[in-house]
């Protein structure tokens, strides 16, 4: 029995209903998995695969859109179900087909994600790991914002940064800066819950012009951190911004907080693919710290 066939049959089983895809298709796209839309003319899932040791990386990604579906804002595809095929571990979730354009799905989009972070709880983190592209995050709860941007994820990646051979000037300014967190992060947000990876590629407009999120990496955190990393590799456009603020205002002090949350993205692209990312991580490294003097 292939992949395909397990996989089909695992579909199945968790929709109550029999699925045999007349129609395999390979989606491109991501870089850290495989995908391909299933689809039997009636019902069509979208796939994702990678290695079977990874399946609890998938596992945490259902749990997340999960969340992000019972707050019933922004639209996530819903998942279905995870599994192991053959030496591959997978996750089904439905399939919505993106290339739409709104006038307003900028505006929706904002908007939407404004009443997604009203969602809370009352500590930061979450209720397990995941991971953010191919490397883990720990999301262990903490009532303490700063203790937890210290300890789970800037000082995280620097520590991961330092193991992969990345030491001298970014390991000792970023000591630095991890000493000087409390007066970057003294507004006490609330812990609101994040995407977690929000950036242009993680978002589409549906056939209808509705906006929808996917591939997260959820915890609760401060929500301006999910607002920072849309603006990492080019924004979203100001209907977007625009509308998220009229919906609930950005905190003073945020120009400068994005820079710290995006640092977490920047070291952690240094982590995963290495190049021009050390000396950008540095730069803003510096930035942060004159800030301070």
């Amino acid at each position: 029995m292939s992949d395909v066939q397990q996989i089909a049959q695992q579909i199945a089983g968790a929709t109550g209903r029999p699925f045999a895809p007349r129609t395999t298709r390979n989606v491109g796209g991501g870089c850290i998995n495989s995908a391909v839309a299933l689809s039997d003319g009636d019902e069509h899932w979208f796939v994702k695969l990678n290695q079977a040791a990874l399946l609890a990386m998938f596992e945490a990604e259902a749990d997340g859109l999960a969340a992000m579906a019972e707050t019933g804002s922004i639209r996530v595809p819903n998942p279905l179900c995870t599994g192991i095929a053959g030496e591959q571990a997978f996750i089904a979730m439905e399939y919505i087909p993106l290339g739409g354009r709104g006038a307003h799905s900028g505006a929706l989009a904002g908007e939407r994600l404004a009443a997604m972070h009203r969602a809370t709880q009352g500590c930061f983190g979450w209720h397990r790991d995941n991971t953010i592209g191919a490397t883990p995050q720990p999301n262990q709860q903490d009532p303490n914002w700063e203790s937890f941007w210290r300890r789970q994820r800037l000082g995280f990646q620097l520590d991961l940064a330092a193991r992969n051979g990345y030491r001298g000037r970014l390991a000792d300014r970023g000591a630095l800066l991890l000493e000087r967190l409390p007066a970057l992060l003294d507004h006490a947000p609330k812990p609101s819950l994040l995407h977690g990876d929000l950036w242009g590629g993680n978002m589409g407009i549906a056939d209808d012009g509705n906006p929808v999120i996917f591939d997260p990496a959820c915890y609760f955190g401060d929500r301006e951190a999910d607002i920072a990393m849309t603006e990492l590799f080019g924004g979203f456009g100001a209907d977007f911004y625009a509308a998220y603020t009229a919906a609930w205002p950005l905190d003073a002090g945020y120009r400068t907080r994005k820079v710290l949350y995006n640092l977490y993205h920047v070291i952690n692209h240094l982590n995963l693919f290495g190049g021009g990312y050390r000396a950008q991580a540095e730069t803003m490294i510096d930035q942060l710290l004159s800030q301070l003097s």
